[in-house]
């Protein structure tokens, strides 16, 4: 076994261990601060979310306000700046990375829309 240190992101090292993760966004009404435990997909250094109903899910009208959220996933939290994904076929390719995580029959059984995805880049 090497000595050398590993420079492994904790957040990063979390995700890839986690099923769930909770998000806190700002309301864009109220300005609280709100957390929403949420399923994603981490992958080539981008971290994928996929609102439940959609771009009717409250948290995604949240972020298309105020575009940034924290993540936490465990003890380890980041903030990150956040886009929304509107491109029916760049939707259609974050859903496909849903069912292949967590079965096509979940997916189906608690999305009910598939219009908009969020993506973070992660460092």
């Amino acid at each position: 076994m090497s000595n050398k240190p590993t420079r492994t992101d904790p957040l990063k090292d979390r995700l890839s261990r986690s099923r769930e993760i909770n998000i806190t966004v700002t309301g864009r009404k109220s300005g609280r601060a709100i957390s929403i435990p949420v399923w994603f997909v981490s992958q080539d250094n981008k971290l994928y979310l996929l609102p439940v109903s959609g771009s009717d899910t409250q948290w995604y009208k949240n972020v298309l306000k105020n575009p940034s959220l924290q993540i936490a996933a465990g003890s380890t939290k980041a903030e990150r700046k956040v886009a929304p994904i509107t491109d029916p076929k760049q939707v259609a390719s974050v859903v496909e990375k849903f069912r292949a995580k967590y079965g096509a029959s979940d997916v189906k059984k608690y999305y009910s829309t598939f219009d908009v995805a969020v993506l973070a880049d992660l460092p």
